[in-house]
């Protein structure tokens, strides 16, 4: 009897061991290609109405430069309405730089790639997240 349930509890871990674990949520490709150099980092967020302009994101990146492009990859993002907010922090200080007059020294961008004059908007940024992976295109 114990030789029984012992093989019934083998197959039984053996059946859930090699049971496939399922991404949940989607993936959201961000692609910069216009990076002015590739000195430092460039800092991505992926941000709610509530965590936009107030620090860091749901989800954040920090991503090497080549060649004046990065790729960031939010996975397992669920569904629901996004922002997503992007710097190059040239000098690799974690933080954007602004110059005496309050214009930053360093390259932003957000989704949509809507630039106006003052702080980014959420309502201009925002997209949202269905049922598929999505591919966006920043500039800087």
């Amino acid at each position: 009897m114990k030789t029984l349930i012992f093989t019934f509890a083998i197959v039984l871990t053996s059946l859930f061991g090699f049971s496939q674990v399922e991404d949940k949520g989607i993936t959201i490709t961000v692609t910069i290609d216009n990076v002015k150099n590739d000195n430092g980092k460039v800092l991505t967020s992926l941000h709610t109405s509530k965590t936009f302009m107030k620090g860091k994101g749901i989800k954040d990146a920090e991503t090497e430069i080549k060649d004046g492009k990065v790729t960031i990859r939010f996975k397992n993002v669920l569904p629901g309405e996004y922002a997503i907010m992007t710097m190059h922090d040239a000098n690799d200080n974690k933080r954007m730089d602004f110059e005496d007059n309050g214009m930053p020294l360093e390259s932003y961008g957000i989704s949509n790639n809507v630039m106006s004059f003052g702080p980014p908007n959420y309502d201009e940024a925002k997209f949202k997240v269905e049922d598929k992976d999505l591919d966006l295109n920043i500039r800087f």
